[in-house]
């Protein structure tokens, strides 16, 4: 059931990126260097049809050729940004034009990052808990699919427009490269380790067997539907591979493979307090929890949830925090009203009554509207009736039902979890560490029917049936909706990213390797340096191979798998760029020197190994610029 939902919201992905309808037989062209309009090639670059040439045109021709030009056309998103700049704005305030809308592009990795850090995941895992996957099986998959939840979408969108499939590969070579590179580099210079040596080698090898396929398609020009198919099994043997080798190291040390309790305490690893998955001002901990129990009104409840700041959080942070946290607050807000997130660690479940019951108007009507960019949620059925008044129509009536039928106290018995027989049998009571209380006001949330605290800090359950189906919903529900808000800030990103290579004549690849590539990883970077700054470089340097494994492979595959139609089950490749040859080449020669090197040092890695990454980055980077302005050229012949 896991894997149901992330497949069904990145195919809503995919089909949210549009896309010509190819005629049959003929491969579908994806140009991964400057765009190719939809059914040509490489030769109509000369043809004066490409976009890319409005710039060579007179200023009072602009908005003319943009409009009147097929290939200009923006398929998905709500906004075109191409008319925006050559339309709206006079040639004069280009400048300016261009200025906004790079500050929109930031604002976008921010969007993106804000969901997927404080929305999609914790639903992710609230799911993996669910389903009580090992940490191993829920690492990398659900934890994967919610760290490269930004990249993965990019990818899908891109691969959708044949005029953006470069940005995809640049995106997904040039943030292995950065990655690989520049933060493992970092962790090393930051904090010399001695690398987990089986880890290592097993990520590095499943990475370059994926680069090799990845060089392999692209040399041929071309990706089959077994190709895609191979991409998405060979991430499913790696999942295989890492729960079979945890198996075995746990096997020679006496251990037991057995998932994790949903109930196990997992401490705070970070110096600083974590943060909760949804900021709101009544979440401040026992110390701030009224002596006496009193009951809050539903206005009251439903202003707190809204509200993203912790004002005592506010006090003491510094300046640039809060600075930046403004700029966060609107996105936080509107994710809020409309993805609810179910939170296992917490006493309720994170059940806010008013807000439940709005998120189940509010999340299905986000998703009819952002589906298409809105084109379903605009049909008319029967030509009378259109989709989102049906749809702000049922959740009406199940939102005022839930709201009738609970209370603002307790989360109803389908927003909860009750031990089941045998869970009782095995596992009650379950002894504490001392310290868990200090950290925890109580653990058994109050909603479990027959749960009990026990002496000495440990808590059993009753025999009872298992509530679970609401719990899933909304889990599922909030996932959806967040992976919708993430699809919209993704397509908004190709597209803003496409208008600016047509404004600068820049290829896809290039900006995809650069700008989409750093703004997807930037939260990679900071994670996985506080982490080694904190004393867990091993987990940050693992981190930094085995995420990426996913993006390339998942990326790749299902990006070009959902671009098939029955008639048509080939994609084709072309990579007329030297530059492409030239990225897949620095990321193949970037894992052999790691994958030499490292064994070579016996795993200890000092400055000297982090200083050498960061110095090759910069010189791939030197040579990938020197290549898109044509100082670095083939000969012709």
């Amino acid at each position: 059931m896991g894997a149901v939902g992330p497949a069904g919201a990145l195919s809503l992905a995919g089909v949210l990126g549009g896309g010509g309808a190819q005629p049959a037989g003929t491969p579908l062209p994806l140009d991964l260097g400057r765009p190719v309009p939809p059914g040509g090639d490489v030769l109509s670059h000369g043809r004066g049809l490409d976009c890319w040439e409005v710039r060579k045109h007179n200023s009072s021709e602009w908005c003319r050729f943009v409009r009147s030009n097929p290939d200009c056309r923006l398929d998905g998103g709500f906004l075109n940004y191409l008319e925006g700049v050559f339309c709206v704005f006079p040639p004069r305030l280009l400048p300016l034009a261009v200025t906004l809308y790079a500050l929109w592009l930031l604002y976008l990795f921010v969007i993106l990052g804000v969901t997927a850090e404080k929305f999609f995941c914790p639903n992710l895992s609230a799911i993996s808990t669910n389903l009580k996957l090992s940490h191993n099986v829920a690492g990398v998959t659900f934890l994967a699919f919610g760290n490269g939840a930004p990249d993965v979408f990019s990818a899908v969108v891109a691969f959708s427009d044949p005029r953006t499939a470069g940005l995809a590969i640049g995106a997904v070579f040039g943030a292995g490269v950065y990655v690989t590179t520049v933060v493992a580099g970092g962790i090393a210079l930051v904090k010399p380790f001695t690398a987990a040596s089986r880890p290592f080698l097993r990520d590095v090898i499943f990475y370059m067997v994926a680069v090799f396929l990845t060089f392999m398609v692209l040399y041929f020009g071309r990706i089959t539907l077994g190709e895609a198919l191979g991409y998405l099994g060979l991430y499913v043997f790696y999942v295989f591979t890492v729960v079979l080798c945890t198996w075995i190291h746990r096997r020679q040390r006496g251990e037991g493979l057995a998932p994790p309790r949903p109930w196990e305490p997992e401490l705070p690893t970070d110096a600083e307090e974590p943060e909760s998955s949804v900021t709101n001002s009544g979440d401040y901990g026992e110390e701030y929890q009224p002596l006496l129990p009193s009951r809050e009104t539903s206005l009251r409840i439903l202003t707190a949830a809204l509200s993203p700041l912790d004002y005592r959080k506010w006090r003491r942070k510094p300046w640039y925090w809060r600075l930046f946290k403004v700029f966060k607050v609107p996105v936080e807000m509107v994710l809020l009203l409309t993805v609810p997130v179910v939170d296992p660690d917490k006493d309720d479940l994170n059940w806010k009554r008013p807000l439940n019951c709005l998120h189940l108007l509010t999340s299905p009507l986000l998703c009819v509207l952002t589906l298409k960019s809105g084109a379903y949620g605009l049909y008319l059925i029967q030509g009378i009736f259109p989709v989102w008044a049906l749809v702000t129509l049922v959740g009406s009536i199940l939102a005022i039902i839930i709201f009738l039928t609970t209370s603002n106290e307790e989360p109803p018995k389908y927003h909860c979890v009750r031990c089941p027989p045998a869970l009782n049998a095995q596992w009650a009571p379950v002894q504490f560490p001392p310290d868990w209380a200090e950290q925890r006001t109580s653990f058994l949330v109050p909603s479990i029917p027959g749960g009990t605290w026990l002496p000495g800090g440990s808590v059993g359950c009753s025999q009872g049936p298992a509530y679970l189906s609401a719990w899933q919903v909304f889990a599922f529900l909030g996932f959806l909706a967040s992976a919708m808000w993430i699809n919209a800030a993704a397509t908004e990103l190709v597209n803003i990213l496409r208008t600016l290579g047509v404004i600068f004549q820049l290829s896809n690849t290039v900006l995809g390797l650069t700008l989409l590539a750093w703004g997807n990883s930037i939260g990679d970077t900071f994670s996985d340096l506080t982490m080694a700054r904190q004393g867990y470089p091993r987990m940050a340097f693992s981190a930094c191979f085995g995420g990426i494994i996913f993006n390339i492979l998942v990326g790749v595959g299902l990006g070009c798998l959902l671009q098939m139609t029955s008639s048509q089950l080939v994609v084709k490749l072309e990579p007329d760029s030297l530059l492409v040859w030239i990225l897949a080449g620095a990321l193949g020669l970037s894992l052999v020197f790691s994958f030499v090197s490292v064994p070579a040092q016996c795993f200890q890695l000092g400055k000297a190994y982090g200083a050498c990454l960061i110095l090759y980055y910069l010189a791939f980077l030197c040579v990938a610029l020197l290549t898109e302005f044509r100082v670095i050229r083939l000969p012709t012949l």
